[in-house]
């Protein structure tokens, strides 16, 4: 079980890296923010789902309860987080960020 969630917890954070190498090299502010939100969320699933099968390691009353609030958190995370995206970049939309577009090059 500790290997299982050893691992769930090191794929997190591998994706949580992805995530900050893709804000640093994508060009603009959409591509930014689509690599950071897809990157947070399957990062933080992972971590958390990691973190509720460590806890049970020790199988009693008491950690199923916080592995299943744990599990909640992330279940929440998964939903309000692409949400959240979507919202900033209509705002973004609406606001006039222009898309970055092949022929007029990086910042």
């Amino acid at each position: 079980m500790s290997i299982v969630s050893a691992v769930l917890i090191v794929g997190g954070l591998f994706f949580f890296g992805v995530g900050v190498v893709g804000i640093l090299r994508l060009p603009d502010f959409y591509t930014r923010l689509h690599g950071a939100s897809k990157c947070d969320t399957l990062g933080a699933f992972l971590i958390l789902s990691g973190l509720a099968l460590h806890v049970l390691t020790v199988f009693d009353l008491a950690n199923v309860l916080v592995s299943l609030k744990i599990m909640a958190i992330a279940i929440f995370i998964s939903i309000a987080n692409p949400t959240a995206t979507h919202a900033i970049t209509e705002g973004a939309l609406i606001a006039g960020v222009e898309p970055w577009r092949k022929g007029k090059g990086a910042k």
